[in-house]
């Protein structure tokens, strides 16, 4: 949200309206519908921040979140739509597939003869970069004695061949990528301060699958499309949707992406897939099937899912009602110690009302 303070000039309103409806057509865009699949709130927050970054913005772009969020997707959309360097070439580098010890001839290449094994002069990811973009993922990794040589490509776009004397020069947008909190890690003395503000010039954050709601349903089709190699919609059993909308992803899009292999392996026939052909680790059990014991998570997209859930399993609004009710009364008095007054306080109830309502609760379980 953006507030204006109003001088009779209409022309700052109409700047700022036509730069939200270029950021949402780019969004709309090939560019980023070939990359990303949803429509959820947490998506769209992280791509207007990206596109606003990438194509309004000249500095560093850091891209923070959880394995398989979608990190690399993200920097190959910045590519694409950067108005000075797109026509250059998207260069990765992966901080942590590289020996430590090889990653400054990785970064900025060498002479021949440099180290052991240097039998001839290589040009490295920096100069492969020119003209276009490099992506360091994990950029976390980058080695301390590193950082200061990768600071001053940052600043002035000069560096040295390992083993070499002469000053080579290049020009590229840098995007970053972490599942770290650089924060920490400078606190820790293993990352460079100065490093760390000149890669988070721009920084966006992209959500782990757990915040995106029914875009899980949607990458669920889409990458069981890709595995089954046929384009056609297939539909899905109502505890199947349920089993994948409650299941944890601790490996986010990858960890879908495998789900949906294994189950394009199993599923035969036109018809919707069934819990049978899910595999067994993914089955859903009788207890996902029926009112949760566990009180519900805080968190909003869990606990979307948990009464998305209880419906399925056959659950009504005075049941549900009741049961959110019931949680709501415990989690106070939990976080109360037990003082009835404090907990009612917490509610906004009477001391009396929150009694009756666990005295219900009891009687109802």
């Amino acid at each position: 949200m953006d507030v204006l303070h109003w001088a009779g000039d209409c022309a700052p309103i109409g700047d700022k309206l036509g730069r939200i409806i270029e950021v949402e057509r780019i969004i709309g865009s090939r560019d980023v519908t070939d990359r990303f699949i949803g429509t959820s709130s947490a998506l769209r927050r992280a791509l207007r921040e990206l596109v606003t970054a990438a194509r309004f913005g000249s500095g560093p772009i850091l891209v923070l979140g959880e394995t398989g969020t979608g990190k690399e997707l993200a920097a190959q959309v910045a590519h694409r739509i950067d108005t000075k360097y797109s026509t250059g070439h998207l260069v990765i580098v992966d901080c942590t597939t590289i020996v430590p010890g090889l990653l400054g001839s990785e970064l900025f290449g060498h002479e021949r003869g440099a180290f052991t094994g240097a039998v001839s002069a290589r040009s490295g990811a920096c100069a492969a970069a020119n003209g276009g973009a490099l992506f360091l993922d994990e950029v976390g990794e980058l080695p301390l004695d590193l950082q200061p040589e990768f600071m001053r490509v940052i600043q002035e776009g000069a560096y040295k061949h390992v083993g070499g004397d002469r000053w080579q020069r290049s020009s590229f947008r840098l995007i970053c990528a972490t599942n770290r909190d650089l924060a920490d890690e400078v606190d820790a003395g293993r990352f460079r301060s100065d490093l760390y503000y000149r890669i988070a010039a721009s920084t966006v954050r992209m959500p782990p699958l757990r915040e995106r709601g029914d875009d899980v349903l949607a990458l669920f089709r889409h990458f069981y499309r890709q595995a089954a190699g046929d384009d056609r919609d297939v539909s899905l059993d109502d505890t199947v949707r349920a089993a994948i909308c409650t299941r944890t992803f601790d490996g986010n899009l990858r960890d879908l992406r495998q789900l949906a292999h294994r189950v394009a392996a199993r599923h035969v026939g036109a018809g919707p897939i069934t819990p049978g052909e899910l595999p067994e680790q993914d089955r859903p059990t009788a207890e996902r099937a029926t009112v949760p014991d566990a009180p519900l998570s805080s968190d909003t997209g869990t606990f979307a899912q948990a009464v998305r859930q209880m419906v399925i399993g056959g659950a009504n609004l005075r049941t549900l009602r009741d049961e959110v009710g019931r949680l709501a009364v415990e989690a106070a008095l939990d976080e109360s110690d037990g003082k009835v007054h404090a907990a009612a306080q917490r509610l906004g109830v009477t001391d009396r009302a929150l009694q009756l309502r666990r005295a219900n609760g009891r009687k109802g379980s």
